[in-house]
Parts: structure tokens; C-alpha cells; sequence
């Protein structure tokens, strides 16, 4: 081919290039502005949290999936939700109001018990909320260094964007709750999420380690996180203090009921406290994977998952776990009780339900 065609096909498939990278540009949506997809394949699809709306359970994942299913776990419809965003957790503290979080700080709310969703907050407006509630702090108080550190961590959250991963979410009715994520991010409403403030100022947290989990006993209130990081809510002082834990590595999730505490991690590590707290035994599993979920049987056992979708329970006092045998095994991200006594798990897979004898 002579020199002039060379140059000509060059220039032909430089101006495509540039047409097309036109193209992709224009028709960017950002997955916070981009409502989920309706796929018949969204139940066998990555989903990382289930709870009870009522007698409806809902279970989020990946993409902005959000399910929901009426007959105990056997047949799921998918909502519709504002965001393709992938979502974490989700929670609901009465039969018709919840909330569920994800990537990008997204907070979603629905008031049908799951079926339809909208956002309430996202990445993009955390940073300068941060900066505005801890800016007027540091002004009424100029000399607590303190405030003007958290200012300045709202203003740089606010120049990186979105990217601010909410790791689970938990009510205690329908106008108090609590949305926990990485790097300390902690943030509590009193509206119903109308309004939400910062509150890595209430946690004993100094190096602003991960929080991974949130959840209630009935009695106390707990949070999850890395290198062995416990907190409890102290009502008296209005924070969340660390609680002496003998372990450092990650806990991802506790669980639990009025007098009893169960906290969950790394290889395998589960530990048990019946003093809120003060005190903690380890429950031996003899294994080496990570749990990543938890719940409370029909029976009012223990039931613990790991990564890799073992079973374990936990027969009561401080006595071992035991390694309950199913008859297939797929990795659990989250786990809940049906209203006719099966496990409803989710996972990298999608749904399945197991019976419990």
C-alpha cells in the first residue's frame, strides 16, 4: 500500500477512534444515576445481605439488585432502585420501613417493604457534609484540635468523590439508625434519614479503623471491626467505646440475644461474651476460614458461615462449634431465619434455602 492510501486508512481509523470514544463518553452514566437493571438472572447473582421486612424477606447485591420474596426464600422479585451501585447490607426495623447501604456511600430507603427503593445519600455528598458539621464545631470550639482534624477530613473526602464504601446499616426503629464503613465512617439519623451527622467523633477509634458491622443484641449495641476492634454503645456517655477483645485480627459481624454476644472473623475465630462485653471466651472451630456471617436458628442456636459456605453451630456455653453437614455447600455473605424455620442463605451464588432439623 503506498505512503498517501497508509496515511489515509490512518486517518480514517483515528477519526472512528475518536467517534467512538465520543460516543462512550456522551452515553456515561455514573451508577449512582443509573437505576438497576431488571435481569431474570438476579437471583443467582452475587448478593451480600438478607433481612426481614415482616414476613417478607429482602436480600441486596451487586449492581443495585435488590430482591424480595413472600413464600420464605422459594420464589424472589426484584425491586425497582435508583442506583446500580453495589449494595451491602440492608435492614429493616419494621414490616415496612428500611434502609440499605452499599459502594459509593449510597443510602437507600423504601417504604414498601422493599419493592421500591430511593436514595437518600451518596459518596458525593458525604465529604462536604462531614466539612460542614465538624467546620462549625471548630469554630465554636477553635481551640479543640480535634474538630479542625475531622473538618479536614470532610474536605478531603470531599475532593476524592464517591468512593466510600457503607459496610452495613442498622435501625432501631424507624426514625433512629446508624450506616458504618470504611476508615471510620460512621453516620447516625434521628429523622429517618432525612438528615444524617457524622459521628466519628463518637467512636473510640483512634487509628479510624474499618467498620465492618453493626448489629443489636436486644440488649446492647455493637460494632465490628479490624484488628480486633469491638465497640459498644454507651448510652450514658453517647459514644461508642472500645471494648478489651483477645484478639487482633478482623472481626467482620456479631450476633447474638439479651445476655449473649458472639463476635466473628478471620480464620476462623468466633468468641462468646455473656457479660456485655467484659469478658470473652473463645469458641474453638478447628478451622482456618473466615466467617462471614451469622444467625440465631429456630432453636435459638447459633448458626456461623464461613467464606467457603461451611455450617457451624454453636451447641451453647463456651463449649466447641460443631461442623454441620449439607448437602451442597456454596460461599455465604449473609444469613437469616425464614418464617417456617429454614436458613435463607446468600452468596457469590444467589439464594439458596436450607432446612434445619
Amino acid at each position: 500500500m503506498g505512503s498517501c492510501h497508509k496515511k489515509m486508512a490512518l486517518l480514517v481509523l483515528g477519526t472512528l477512534a475518536l467517534l467512538q470514544g465520543a460516543v462512550q463518553a456522551s452515553t456515561y452514566v455514573d451508577v449512582l444515576d443509573l437505576p438497576a437493571q431488571s435481569s431474570a438472572l438476579a437471583v443467582r447473582s452475587p448478593l451480600l445481605g438478607v433481612a426481614h421486612a415482616g414476613q417478607r424477606l429482602v436480600s441486596v447485591g451487586q449492581r443495585g439488585h435488590i430482591l424480595y420474596s413472600d413464600d420464605a426464600g422459594q420464589n424472589w422479585r426484584q425491586a425497582t432502585v435508583p442506583v446500580s451501585s453495589d449494595l451491602t447490607a440492608v435492614n429493616f426495623p419494621t414490616a415496612t420501613q428500611g434502609w440499605a447501604v452499599g459502594n459509593d456511600g449510597v443510602i437507600l430507603h423504601s417504604s414498601d417493604a422493599g419493592a421500591t427503593w430511593t436514595k437518600q445519600l451518596d459518596g458525593r455528598q458525604i465529604g462536604a457534609l462531614m466539612l460542614k458539621h465538624y467546620t462549625a464545631l471548630a469554630n465554636a470550639e477553635p481551640g479543640n484540635e480535634q474538630w479542625a482534624a475531622l473538618a479536614a477530613d470532610g474536605q478531603r473526602l470531599s475532593e476524592e468523590g464517591a468512593d466510600k464504601p457503607l459496610l452495613d446499616v442498622w435501625f432501631a426503629n424507624e426514625k433512629l439508625g446508624y450506616a458504618v464503613g470504611v476508615f471510620n465512617l460512621i453516620l447516625r439519623t434521628e429523622d429517618g434519614g432525612q438528615s444524617w451527622t457524622p459521628y466519628q467523633d463518637r467512636t473510640e477509634n483512634p487509628q479510624g479503623l474499618h467498620l465492618n458491622a453493626i448489629a443489636s443484641t436486644g440488649d446492647a449495641l455493637y460494632i465490628a471491626g479490624e484488628q480486633g476492634l469491638l465497640l459498644k454503645w454507651d448510652e450514658a456517655g453517647q459514644r461508642f467505646m472500645a471494648l478489651q477483645t483477645p484478639y487482633q485480627g478482623s472481626f467482620f459481624g456479631v450476633v447474638g440475644k439479651p445476655g449473649e454476644v458472639i463476635a466473628y472473623g478471620l480464620r476462623g475465630h468466633v468468641f462468646r461474651s455473656t457479660d456485655g462485653g467484659l469478658n470473652w471466651a473463645r469458641l474453638d472451630s478447628d478451622m482456618q476460614v473466615i466467617l462471614t456471617a451469622a444467625t440465631l436458628d429456630a432453636d435459638g442456636h447459633f448458626r456461623l458461615f464461613t467464606q467457603a459456605g461451611h455450617m457451624l453451630m454453636s451447641p451453647g456455653g463456651n463449649a466447641p462449634l460443631q461442623l454441620m453437614p449439607q448437602a451442597q455447600q456454596t460461599p455465604v455473605a449473609g444469613a437469616t431465619l425464614a418464617t417456617n424455620g429454614a436458613l435463607v442463605l446468600v452468596g457469590g451464588r444467589g439464594v439458596r434455602t436450607l432446612s434445619v432439623e
